[in-house]
């Protein structure tokens, strides 16, 4: 697999920006202008990761004065578009009072000639932070869940900690707990891929291309690295999207964790500001919401925590949407509150809110990356009614010019029966253009009943 170069802050942002001795009038003075050199290196080093490690070095570069440093505590973060899940994470071990983070009122903007300046000429690569990694018990890896990058970036982690920890275990946001001995059959070699991914509904209750997580599974699978499902099942976390936390039956709430913990009002404040980002209809209120948010947090961080304990010489990769470790406050701080560990945050990416040096450990900026492109076979179909039925070819594509026609159903592919949609994505996943399927065709007629045809179909 073709590695992506990687572009990263590395060191902790929060160590390799930590306050700098008080000024005479006792004052503290916490440079966040730290977000703004972020922007500027994720713009000019796209391909390299920048060095932040050492606190002197910035200071003997830059040549801020105590006064400008002063001046840069008023500064405001940087302020970049909201695109998708983001994270982030503290250096040591994460308290719930360490992550209380104040809502910050907007401050005054720094004079022009205050304008913070990071050199930007040392740079190194993703396995240069490895080691400090592999001094944490626990590592956090953000991602967008459809950044094919931000995986690739993930995995190498992966590779580079477990030639370090050959008892490393991955801990999954994509999988639900209730299908943990799925994931334990694939990673024995019980199951195909085709079968793990029918046995543990991934396309119901997913849905994201496999492709994108397929590499860091058959890594696993071929190190006989254990995979953890880490999200709570959807019909609870739906279900209190609708009526609550409170309007969940017993037999309900004893599925779920016992304590939620509520007190991390800057959490709540960016969650409230995603919540506003999108379209929601009067009865969706923010209180559902924030519920199913932290249930999703506290699910995932009590069954990593449950790992560790039970596994006291393992260390384990948790692979989760940034916006779940930002700050340490989703998983990260509730994973502490429960079992106490050295961690680290790295967070692929950070264009979903402001920069902040209590953002993460470690930011990565990966060149964007595509997955290869899939075989289609140019229909539109519904399954509503138990088959896959032909809405519509579009025009010049493959099943178009073999004839198939609006009402249609295909009945097997390959000589598989398929009925509904997950069918067809599992029997399509990994099909590359120019791949030839076999399509077994009925058409009705109104004189002759049911016809049905053979159809070698060459996907574009």
């Amino acid at each position: 697999m073709n590695k992506s170069p990687e572009c990263c802050f590395p060191g902790s942002i929060k160590r390799a920006f930590h306050r700098p001795p008080s000024a005479a009038n006792g004052s503290d003075i916490d440079p966040v202008w730290m977000g703004c050199s972020m922007i500027a290196a994720s713009r000019i080093y796209g391909s390299r990761l920048l060095k932040t490690h050492r606190m002197e070095n910035i200071d003997r570069r830059l040549r801020l004065s105590l006064d400008r440093l002063k001046a840069a505590w008023l500064l405001a973060s940087i302020l970049v578009a909201v695109t998708a899940c983001t994270s982030d994470a503290p250096v040591r071990p994460v308290s719930v009072e360490a992550h209380k983070h104040p809502v910050r009122s907007e401050p005054a903007p720094l004079p022009v000639t205050g304008t913070p300046v990071l050199d930007l000429s040392q740079a190194f690569d993703l396995a240069s932070i490895i080691p400090e990694l592999a001094d944490k018990r626990v590592v956090f890896v953000g991602e967008i869940h459809n950044r094919y990058e931000h995986h690739l970036t993930q995995l190498e982690i992966i590779r580079q900690l477990h030639e370090i920890h050959p008892r490393i275990a991955i801990g999954m946001e994509a999988f639900q707990q209730p299908f943990q001995h799925s994931l334990d059959a694939y990673i024995a070699g019980d199951l195909s891929e085709r079968d793990f991914l029918r046995d543990s509904e991934y396309y119901q209750r997913w849905r994201f291309d496999f492709r994108h997580y397929a590499p860091i599974l058959r890594y696993a699978r071929e190190h006989r690295i254990p995979v953890i499902a880490l999200n709570l099942p959807a019909e609870l976390t739906r279900k209190a999207g609708k009526v609550g936390i409170d309007g969940l039956s017993e037999t309900e709430k004893a599925k779920i964790p016992q304590t939620i913990d509520r007190s991390d009002t800057a959490y709540e404040a960016r969650l409230r500001d995603v919540f506003d980002q999108h379209p929601h209809t009067d009865e969706q209120s923010f209180d559902r919401f924030l519920d199913v948010q932290l249930l999703w947090d506290e699910g995932m961080a009590k069954r990593a925590a449950e790992y560790l304990k039970e596994n006291p010489e393992a260390v384990m990769v948790v692979l989760a949407g940034g916006g779940h470790l930002a700050y340490g406050s989703g998983i990260p701080q509730r994973l502490q509150r429960r079992h106490p560990v050295d961690s680290a945050i790295v967070l692929n990416s950070w264009d979903a809110g402001d920069l902040h040096p209590d953002l993460a450990d470690f930011l990565l900026l990966p060149e964007r990356q595509v997955l290869p492109a899939a075989g289609k076979m140019g229909i539109m179909i519904d399954d509503q009614n138990g088959a896959l039925e032909i809405l519509n070819c579009k025009d010049d594509s493959p099943c178009a010019a073999h004839g198939i026609k609006r009402g249609d159903v295909i009945a097997a592919i390959n000589g598989e029966p398929v009925t509904d949609v997950t069918d067809l994505r599992l029997l399509m996943w990994d099909k590359k253009p120019g791949d030839t399927l076999n399509l077994k065709i009925q058409r009705k007629h109104w004189l002759s009943g049911v016809k049905e045809m053979d159809v070698d179909l060459e996907l574009e």
